[in-house]
């Protein structure tokens, strides 16, 4: 098919390409009997538009396989890289992605970039006048009401000491076409805009899964983009400071958008911090790092500004920063985008954004917002009130919130606008442009919207080349989003339309390392061991759950109660109702149940997304493939699947290994490997705790190879001692053995070695003088006196193990007070003792 081939509308035939299958069954008015939906691939008389012309030889060709193969591809990729989104109100889900890519050529882009660099530079000047000179209020181009009844609007904020010419660094704005195809503004996102890491993910996975289109098309990449960012957010800090310290502040891992900030600053380079991980001295912003204070220049905030500092704006907030406005004011630090900014995201100012262009930048404004009006004027009061009464389509906002009261009984909009007209807006629907969306069966249209993202780059706005392309109306699981590719004029353009990046301060900044973050990679080494040692001891006993399923009075029988025993101790004893088989299930795959390994792996993946700006990406794709292997299992009924799931999860558990060790050794490294040594001893004297009762030789014989075998130890035991199997030669390897990277005495050198390195320590913090002593009775001790036997039991052992265990836990409370503790944890001020609610 040649590239200006008309695709003429024929049935829909499984056998035909798929945008010929799109074509076919196009039909360009709403299915509503609105007007035509203007349509991103076809034009009206089925031909391809000419974004889509210079892609045909690749594009036209494909076909539902090659699209079923993409989709599982994506999915894949999306899912090995851990990507995630909250909808409102929602738990994280998988992030979607279609298999289609939302085309602009260059002559179509060009118009929409001007507009875009015009309205973000509009929104700067209007931020500077609100919290200034207030041009627009004096001149009655805004209504007081508009401004002053809005929570984006900081009165803490309107003051000369908190001016700042450049508040708005970064700007998204939310855009839809009308029936005509014109662009028109559904919304600006100027408080805390999100979707840029999204959005660079879309075309990490695109450029994968289809290459050869990829490569066709002569496109603007977006590396130069997160460039000038990166470079942007330097030149915000004062020019007195050499390096500075740009942070990144997010709300945390259960924040919607945690993935996008975290691969933010992963991809910036600069550190993902909490509230809790900043303080203020002096009127200051400092960051917690090990014992001192780094000084912080500019945050890049990702907590709304009413968050930002529980001081001064919202009392109970947990996400700030104690007096963040004053070091505002002082001009101490940046934050972008400035507190305050949120007073832009109000849809109440859109119908007054012409006039408010004409005054402050004296020039028309070249991209239009959709038809809004307020209704805290009598007249858009009325124009809304009889566009519901005549039935015409209005979506109805309040003006602090994103979210559309589109869908409520008219009677009930009626009442809530009349109650409090100043609190909302009604805004025309447009019929939204279309583009094909592949649902994983077939190809359909489907309604879209594009963000696009705007910075401040040296002395102008400069549009990011590109974007973030959403589906309406996708279903469960949130809307499909859509890569956006914006076509060159010519081969040879540079990419964003930057020929270099503005130079930044090539020195070497040294790392921080916060305590929460410590904190977090302290806990992934500990849930790994714990996972891998329980993996381990489910595959020793479910071997011998079947192997003696059929034979309940043997030997056998008897080492699978002692077996079952060492389970209760690690993850709980199976209920009465519970056959082997459902028990083994239960500790692989219910994140409920207390030790179990879908617990374990539940809050190491959690640790991990505290810190997910400090490690590799292959972490994800080692946890997603134990997420798939407990999916398989999940769904087969096979015993002998529960050998091959664990099997297959433990493979994961020491890919995660693998990948930490090729981790830069610096603090959090060092905390990683503490946390797996200090487990690994816990987890063996609970392993051995099992040992210390006689059940006989054959049993005892068997039980001891299974604890070998659950502490990778069997081999270098059967070589060793050469199959001679005893009491006292297994405690040998696995206690006092330094050779033995699975011994306790390893185990506790390993962690001796990782705290001495922490910047903290001295050789007589706390948790290492407990490690002395620890040690020190380790080396004393005589394995002939462990095993001696006292009637039924071994009593020195059973003693050893139980002070072992109490010892080596209250290490792991020294190392969390003296090396992860960032002070006390934030209090509400709206609830301290004595003072008001």
């Amino acid at each position: 098919m040649t590239a200006g081939l008309s695709l003429p509308s024929l049935p829909a035939l499984p056998s035909l390409p798929a945008l010929q299958q799109y074509a076919a069954g196009l039909t360009q008015p709403m299915l509503s009997g609105g007007p035509a939906a203007y349509d991103e691939v076809m034009l009206p008389d089925g031909s391809l538009r000419p974004a889509w012309k210079g892609l045909a030889q690749v594009a036209v060709t494909l076909t539902d396989t090659d699209l079923r193969r993409v989709d599982r591809e994506i999915r894949r990729f999306l899912e090995n890289d851990g990507v995630s989104y909250a909808r409102p109100g929602e738990d994280q889900g998988p992030w979607r992605l279609d298999a289609i890519p939302f085309v602009v050529d260059a002559a179509e882009w060009a118009p929409l970039e001007v507009g875009l660099a015009q309205r973000a530079e509009l929104l700067n000047a209007i931020l500077v006048d609100l919290y200034g000179a207030q041009r627009l209020l004096s001149e009655r181009v805004l209504p007081p009401g508009v401004v002053y009844s809005h929570p984006g609007f900081l009165r803490v904020m309107a003051r000369p000491s908190a001016h700042d010419s450049r508040p708005l660094v970064l700007a998204a704005t939310d855009l839809g076409r009308d029936a005509t195809g014109a662009w028109r503004v559904l919304a600006d996102r100027t408080q805390a805009p999100s979707g840029m890491g999204y959005a660079m993910e879309n075309r990490r996975v695109m450029s994968r899964v289809l290459p050869e289109l990829y490569r066709e098309a002569s496109l603007h990449r977006m590396g130069p983009f997160f460039s000038a960012l990166r470079s942007a957010l330097m030149q915000c800090a004062d020019d007195e400071v050499a390096d500075p310290r740009v942070v990144v502040l997010s709300p945390g891992t259960h924040s919607e958008t945690a993935y996008d900030q975290a691969f933010l600053a992963s991809n910036l380079g600069f550190p993902l911090v909490q509230g809790s991980d900043l303080v203020v001295r002096r009127g200051a912003v400092w960051l917690r790092s090990m014992g001192q204070l780094e000084p912080v220049h500019v945050i890049l905030r990702r907590v709304d500004a009413s968050w930002s500092d529980p001081l001064e704006l919202r009392k109970n907030s947990q996400l700030g920063v104690v007096g963040l406005t004053e070091a505002v004011r002082r001009g101490s630090v940046r934050v972008v985008n400035g507190l305050g900014s949120g007073v832009l995201e109000n849809p109440a100012l859109l119908p007054y954004l012409e006039a408010a262009c004409s005054l402050l930048l004296r020039e028309p404004l070249r991209l239009k917002s959709v038809p809004t009006w307020w209704c805290g004027e009598e007249d858009g009061l009325t124009r809304v009130l009889d566009g519901l009464a005549s039935g015409e389509e209005l979506t109805i906002r309040e003006v602090d919130s994103s979210r559309s009261l589109t869908g409520q009984p008219v009677a009930e909009l009626r009442r809530r606008i009349i109650a409090e007209p100043a609190r909302h807006v009604g805004q025309q629907r447009l019929p939204l442009s279309q583009a094909p969306i592949y649902d994983g069966d077939r190809i359909r249209p489907q309604s879209v919207t594009l963000r696009t993202f705007t910075l401040r780059y040296g002395s102008a706005y400069r549009p990011l080349v590109g974007g973030l392309a959403s589906a309406a109306g996708g279903g469960t699981g949130g809307n499909p989003t859509k890569d956006v590719w914006v076509l060159k004029s010519e081969p040879t353009e540079s990419d964003q339309g930057l020929g270099e990046v503005m130079p930044i301060a090539a020195g070497q900044v040294p790392i921080a390392m916060v305590p929460r973050v410590l904190e977090h990679m302290f806990w992934i080494g500990r849930y790994s061991e714990r996972t891998e040692t329980l993996l381990r001891l489910v595959l020793a006993t479910h071997t011998h759950a079947e192997d003696f399923r059929d034979r309940p009075q043997s030997a056998g029988s008897g080492s699978l109660a002692v077996l079952l025993d060492a389970h209760a101790r690690l993850a709980g004893a199976p209920s009465s109702s519970e056959d082997h088989d459902a028990y083994f299930r239960s500790i692989l795959l219910q994140p409920g149940r207390a030790g179990s390994v879908a617990q374990s792996l539940n809050s190491m993946r959690e640790a991990a997304e505290g810190v997910r700006d400090q490690l590799s990406g292959d972490i994800w794709r080692s946890l997603s493939a134990i997420e798939r292997a407990a999916a398989d299992l999940d769904v087969s009924p096979h015993s002998h699947q529960v050998s091959e799931c664990a099997g297959r999860m433990l493979g994961g558990v020491l890919a995660v290994y693998g990948v930490t060790a090729n981790m830069m050794r610096d603090p959090g490294w060092h905390m990683i490997e503490a946390g797996r040594a200090l487990e690994r001893g816990l987890q063996l004297a609970l392993l051995l705790r099992s040992a210390t009762v006689r059940h006989g030789i054959d049993v005892d014989r068997l039980v001891l190879n299974a604890l070998l075998t659950t502490s990778e130890s069997w081999v270098t035991h059967r070589r060793r001692y050469r199959g001679y199997l005893r009491s006292a030669t297994v405690l040998e390897l696995l206690l006092k053995d330094e050779t033995n990277p699975r011994s306790l005495a390893f185990a506790l050198g390993e962690l001796r070695r990782h705290l001495a390195a922490m910047p903290t320590s001295t050789g007589s913090t706390r948790p290492e003088r407990l490690l002395d002593d620890v040690v020190e009775h380790l080396r004393d001790i005589d394995v002939t006196t462990l095993v001696a036997i006292g009637g039924a039991n071994r009593p020195n052992l059973e003693h050893y193990l139980d002070g072992l265990y109490e010892h080596l836990t209250r290490i792991g409370s020294a190392i969390d007070e003296f090396h992860l503790a960032g002070g006390p944890l934030p209090r509400s001020f709206g609830v301290l003792r004595g003072l008001p609610r």
